[in-house]
């Protein structure tokens, strides 16, 4: 198996009502912007369907995609469902982001670039807040 240009890890905890969803919209994504990449769920101890529903997109994605879940008993929290995937990942350069996708798929090359660049090791984002 050819190493993934990227790994994006989606830690998640009661997220069946939108992984599905989410995960769709992150495989179209990497399917148009990369070669081979890799999504990487993590289900931190959820109690619903998420490591199902995520299951289910194992067989609606594209082959430059690879797809994993990883799954542990209890909830640990999102720091431990984080640090997991990206101790799990393949690629030389490994992102997360929120199931809920609050920061979109398409903002990713933002974070990329400058560390494509040799500007940097390290990027990170935030969309600004806009609630009043």
């Amino acid at each position: 198996m050819a190493i993934p240009s990227i790994s994006v890890v989606v830690p998640a905890y009661n997220e069946a009502r939108r992984v599905g969803e989410s995960l769709n919209a992150i495989t179209q994504y990497l399917q148009l912007s990369t070669e081979n990449s890799e999504l990487i769920l993590v289900d931190d101890g959820s109690d619903d369907e998420t490591a199902a529903v995520a299951e289910a997109c194992l067989f609606d994605h594209g082959p430059s995609v690879s797809l994993r879940i990883l799954t542990y008993g209890g909830n640990r929290g999102k720091g431990y469902a984080v640090r997991t995937g990206l101790l799990a990942s393949r690629a030389p350069v490994a992102v997360f982001m929120d199931a809920d996708l609050s920061t979109p798929i398409a903002e990713l090359p933002r974070l990329l670039d400058p560390i494509a660049r040799g500007e940097c090791d390290l990027t990170f984002g935030s969309l600004p807040w806009t609630g009043a």
